[in-house]
């Protein structure tokens, strides 16, 4: 077995971040870490939306991909949620009580409005964003929505915040993310998931990362233990992933921490390792939360992408660290 040597970067690297007009791009040393796309140029079926991808551990092995051909709406690390109201902010088809997965030309968009700061003070870049969420537009509002990007009323309001930081604890930093969804849309919206819908065990929709091909069979751990997809739809503070990359034949993992001031903590995780490596927090999993006008629904979490398996107490290491970041995050 083959190896390809690569420079880590040490914890007195800064971290520094570009800006080409459409997404932003954060490096630490000499190495990438991660690109976030704020202005997507998919088709509406695949319900645009800011997105994560690529991201990448400090010895530079790739955590995720987009757009993979059975699900081409996956898209690296992002907010996406399938059952909002009526609207699906997560892409192609829709699960409902009634129709069964169908494709019902209700897929919306979330809406980069402008980035409110960007904070960067080289050890830590922590970016505020305001996103507007409109349903996908119907015939008359299609010549529009081409030119504006845009169309329909509103329907959330959404304050989000995420920031890039190095971590003390091995060789892993983290992705701080935090949402803030206000309804402006005039009437109560429920927030479910294919499962709600009556669909079993399928119960995703929240913070979602899809990981790369040979990730398939790779090993969940949590404060439950080890194992695979038996991990669907647990509870826990944490839960990590690692797998196995072609060429290097390294191994990486993700490790989600959710904040316990969340509602409804802890959630319930979306996890698959047999069909495909994905992991998501899944706070809408088997209830429907309702999203009232003048009482926003926020959530927070930590995602740690780090290079290595967590074997032992690295990966409760990794959570606290992870936490403690969160915890300290203003």
């Amino acid at each position: 077995m083959t190896t390809t040597a690569q420079t880590t970067p040490a914890l007195t690297d800064t971290i520094s971040y570009t800006d080409d007009g459409s997404s932003l791009t954060f490096t630490v040393g000499d190495q990438q870490i991660a690109t976030y796309t704020y202005r997507p140029v998919d088709d509406q079926y695949e319900s645009p939306r800011p997105f994560f991808h690529p991201l990448t551990t400090l010895e530079g092995d790739e955590v995720t991909i987009s757009r993979p051909w059975d699900h081409v709406w996956h898209k690296g690390l992002s907010w996406a949620l399938p059952n909002v109201g009526d609207h699906n902010f997560w892409g192609g088809a829709t699960y409902t009580r009634e129709t069964g997965y169908s494709n019902l030309d209700n897929n919306g968009a979330m809406n980069h409005e402008a980035f409110t700061s960007i904070e960067d003070d080289r050890t830590s870049i922590t970016a505020a964003e305001s996103l507007l969420w409109t349903p996908q537009p119907d015939e008359s509002q299609a010549a529009q929505a081409s030119v504006s990007g845009q169309a329909g009323a509103p329907l959330i309001r959404e304050q989000r915040r995420f920031a890039i930081q190095l971590l003390p604890t091995g060789n892993a930093w983290v992705l701080l993310f935090e949402t803030e969804m206000s309804n402006v849309s005039g009437a109560e919206i429920g927030i479910g998931s294919p499962t709600t819908e009556g669909r079993d065990n399928a119960g995703y929709g929240g913070l979602f990362w899809r990981g790369p091909r040979s990730f398939t069979g790779g090993e969940f751990r949590s404060e439950n233990g080890t194992g695979a997809d038996e991990f669907m739809g647990t509870r826990s503070p944490w839960i990590a992933f690692t797998g196995q990359h072609d060429v290097t034949c390294r191994k990486s993992s993700i490790l989600f921490v959710e904040d316990q001031t969340n509602p409804g903590a802890s959630n319930q995780w979306f996890a698959r390792s047999s069909m495909f490596a994905c992991l998501g927090s899944a706070p809408f999993f088997s209830e429907v939360v309702p999203l009232k006008e003048g009482q926003p629904l926020t959530y927070r979490y930590a995602v740690v992408i780090a290079d290595g398996a967590l074997e032992d107490q690295k990966a409760a290491a990794l959570a606290g660290a992870a936490k403690a970041a969160l915890d300290a995050w203003a």
